[in-house]
């Protein structure tokens, strides 16, 4: 992996662009940045005709930090409304080739801030939403879930940080000499480097809002849902990440999936294994709504 070669494949991903979601309400938006950025293209999905105020999600994709849309990741929207409905914005954040961090996770923090202002005008559920991603988004879910419990600005109500990009320093068995499918050591390595890029220019110290792995406390963070393959680099981190929240006495559900690299589920959602990861996150995701979203 090197930049021309993520280039091309954001050029193709770029194609994407106002793709919908047949029988869902699905608009875009551009929302402003907080941070002297451009302004931020998000997307909104919800059920057709809804009135009665749903839970609201942060979605935030995935691609290394450096790649892709949230069109990109359609079908994995749809199974979220379909399996409990909701009102999911999206932020096409800036990618780190361009505008490494805090630029990402700026946009990613700020789309959640605006959702928290406007969940009236959303008609979603105040003071309950979700945060939720899948890889390097899993990684911004995390960084994002941690920021608003320090500031105490937003109420998350539960994440799901799916298998998340969360540690740079790749000194875990797993990360280390990784070669499976998808997401390797060296296309690991190469992410961090550009989302890192500029804090290491500078000798700057990596806060934890860019690596989450990184935090010390962790008994404010929301209760949890994840899962990760045992093949994969991010296997490791992604326990520890688990642990931590058990220790500090938050709620998760988790399951690691035997012989899976990378977004297995994803790349190959029909085997038997697929499905039954995507049976457990949606059906833990719909036990998190009813618990912590409908029941206080």
């Amino acid at each position: 992996m090197n930049k021309t070669g993520v280039r091309m494949l954001n050029s193709i991903s770029v194609r994407s662009k106002g793709k919908t979601i047949e029988g869902l309400h699905c608009e875009e938006r551009f929302i402003p940045s907080r941070n002297g950025g451009p302004d931020i293209r998000v997307r909104i999905f919800k059920p057709l005709n809804c009135t009665e105020s749903l839970p609201g999600m942060l979605y935030i994709h995935g691609g290394g930090m450096m790649l892709g849309t949230p069109e990109d990741y359609l079908a994995i929207i749809k199974n979220y409304i379909e399996t409990k409905p909701c009102v999911i914005v999206a932020p096409d954040y800036r990618k780190s080739l361009d505008a490494p961090f805090p630029a990402p996770f700026n946009d990613c923090y700020d789309t959640l801030l605006w959702l928290n202002e406007h969940v009236k005008q959303l008609n979603v559920i105040p003071d309950k939403l979700i945060v939720a991603g899948h890889s390097a988004g899993g990684g911004l879910a995390a960084a994002v879930s941690l920021k608003a419990t320090d500031t105490e600005a937003v109420n998350i109500a539960f994440q799901m940080p799916v298998y998340p990009m969360i540690d740079y320093r790749q000194k875990t068995e797993s990360a280390k000499e990784n070669n499976a499918p998808v997401w390797s050591s060296r296309s690991n390595n190469f992410g961090w480097s550009q989302y890192l890029k500029d804090l290491k220019e500078q000798g700057a110290a990596i806060p934890t809002y860019a690596a989450p792995a990184r935090a010390k406390h962790y008994s404010k963070l929301p209760p949890t849902i994840t899962f990760v393959g045992d093949l994969e680099p991010f296997r490791d981190e992604t326990i520890e990440y688990i642990e931590h929240l058990k220790r500090e006495g938050v709620p998760v559900a988790f399951k690691l999936f035997k012989g899976c690299f990378h977004a297995f589920e994803v790349a190959f959602p029909k085997l038997e294994i697929s499905k039954e990861a995507w049976s457990f996150l949606l059906t833990a995701y719909s036990n998190y709504v009813d618990t912590y979203i409908y029941s206080k």
